[in-house]
């Protein structure tokens, strides 16, 4: 039996379960095993793994309960940036550090951001659909109502990697970016050529905004019936943040009531979304299916991210990224880093 023994739920949320090469390339080397617990209750899950010696968390929720019934559990480690497929509060009251990979492919959805607010800007949706059914002559008067992107003012809601990867790809189109983020110093998002602002001030001006959000409790439906009645009716509505973040319902009222112009949307409250959600009967809407991380980098990125995590743990040492870095002084794992790493706890 191998020294460690790492305990993960089967299946996966993006790729092949069962395939553990990316992480074992930094888990064989301390002797360490990935066994996967098989579907079943929250009593049957602990029952598995309670002598585990950490948990790479996919495929299931890991809920109090569960987290409760861990005996050895030195690490929870998520392959995401987003971290509520866990009961943080549980982890921590347990002492449990929890990792996510908070920087593996910013510039993946960075990248789908921008694609999704321009093809929105052109209604590239609506204009392919002309140019194939022979309407070519409806095109440009369709467009021509609209002024140049150049010296529009996009709006950032939350102003994290992903945020800034797209400031950086903003500007060379012209664009004027503005922020709202309570939870980042103003001298950050000047460093980056980022105009500091209220969230009443990003809706009021803003002619796209593009939200960032975290699942957090606090993000849950942070933008609602009120906040899109705030933007300009000629306002285009991004969201590659989570689902949650956006009051789904209000934003279909938007947009039947032409509240605001359209939405580019890779993230729903409910994903896949039912049949009827009338978001995907929308000319003025572009939806893409949460896919806006995907690379052939993405998977093999977060997968040795997620090993050398466990690793790092397992062999006595702070992890790279935890995101309740409180519980790291109730462990006796010691810091490494001679310096700041810019992220999690080092930073």
């Amino acid at each position: 039996m191998a020294k460690f023994r790492i305990a993960t739920p089967t299946g996966a949320s993006y790729t092949t379960a069962g395939d553990y090469g990316y992480e074992m390339e930094a888990l064989t080397p301390i002797d360490a095993e990935i066994f996967e617990v098989t579907p079943g209750s929250e009593d049957e899950f602990v029952a598995a793994a309670r002598n585990a010696d950490a948990l790479y968390a996919k495929g299931r929720r890991i809920t109090k309960r569960m987290i409760d019934g861990l005996d050895r559990c030195k690490i929870i480690a998520l392959g995401s940036v987003g971290v509520d497929s866990v009961d943080v509060d549980a982890a921590t009251e347990k002492g449990i550090p929890v990792t996510n990979c908070p920087d593996t492919f910013i510039d993946e959805v960075a990248d789908h951001a921008m694609t999704l607010m321009l093809a929105s800007y052109r209604r590239l949706i609506v204009q392919d659909r002309l140019a194939r059914e022979g309407r070519w002559a409806e095109g440009r008067p369709m467009l021509s109502k609209f002024p140049r992107l150049m010296g529009m003012t996009l709006g950032l809601i939350s102003f994290g990697h992903v945020a800034r990867a797209v400031a950086a790809r903003a500007k060379p189109f012209g664009l004027h970016v503005i922020a709202y983020d309570p939870f980042i110093e103003e001298l950050v998002m000047i460093g980056h050529g980022v105009e500091p602002v209220s969230l009443p001030e990003l809706l009021e001006r803003s002619d796209i905004i593009s939200n960032h959000l975290p699942a957090t409790e606090s993000a849950n439906r942070l933008i609602r019936d009120e906040h899109f009645r705030q933007m300009k009716r000629t306002a285009l509505y991004i969201s590659t943040g989570r689902g949650p973040t956006t009051d789904e319902a209000a934003l279909i009222k938007a947009l039947d009531e032409d509240l605001i112009a359209g939405a580019g949307l890779d993230v729903l409250e409910q994903e896949p979304p039912g049949n009827n959600n009338p978001l995907l009967k929308m000319d003025n809407v572009i939806l893409t299916a949460h896919v806006a991380s995907a690379s052939a980098r993405f998977d093999p990125a977060r997968r040795r991210r997620v090993g050398l995590e466990l690793s790092l743990v397992l062999s006595g040492k702070w992890p790279m990224s935890c995101v309740n870095p409180a519980v790291l002084a109730r462990t006796s794992l010691k810091r490494w880093q001679p310096v700041s790493m810019e992220r999690g706890p080092n930073s």
